[in-house]
């Protein structure tokens, strides 16, 4: 059993710059699957992802479109299954062909929702209010003062090999915690 590490920030910035190193660390077919309730920082995440791969503009939850496209360093996919019904209506969105090719990157926000239909090599990450209970939703806008808490909690489970350098970068830049077995 490999190690979950644990990340907690304080902050929507915080969050976002969690996501950024994801972004810088983002390689060709790297498959980014998010996890947990509402206002849990998934989205907030993803901007960070986008920002790291040096998408230009403001990356916005596609809960209406499913489906959003970024063009940065490399090209991402935003995914969001919040409104299907059953895993089957995931593959309608062309998530199989993306994930076939292996050349872009592809984030999914609610993808618990259909979690049979995706790799082996993806990487789950799951995020929460943090442990006060105080849900503090990341802002759909920046908060360039900071004022807004934005406290969440982010776990990465069972990360694939691919992904070791990610976790170790994001383990040096922030107190984060492990859990589990070894890697």
């Amino acid at each position: 059993m490999r190690e979950t590490t644990f990340i907690h920030t304080d902050t929507a910035e915080e969050t976002r710059r969690v996501g950024e190193i994801i972004g810088q660390e983002a390689a060709p077919g790297d498959i980014y699957l998010l996890t947990g309730p509402l206002g849990a920082g998934k989205t907030c995440l993803t901007q960070g992802i986008a920002r790291g791969l040096g998408v230009p503009g403001y990356a916005r939850s596609p809960t209406f479109v499913l489906v959003t496209r970024y063009q940065g360093r490399l090209t991402i996919h935003h995914a969001d299954l919040y409104r299907i019904d059953h895993p089957a209506e995931a593959w309608d969105l062309g998530l199989e062909d993306i994930m076939s090719a292996g050349e872009e990157i592809l984030i999914v926000e609610w993808a618990d929702r259909a979690a049979d239909i995706f790799p082996e090599h993806a990487l789950w990450i799951d995020l929460d209010y943090a442990a006060d209970g105080n849900p503090a939703a990341c802002e759909v806008m920046p908060d360039e003062d900071g004022s807004v808490p934005s406290r969440h909690s982010i776990a990465i489970g069972n990360a694939p090999l691919r992904y070791a350098g990610l976790i170790a970068r994001l383990a040096a830049v922030f107190s984060a915690t492990t859990a589990g077995g070894p890697a």
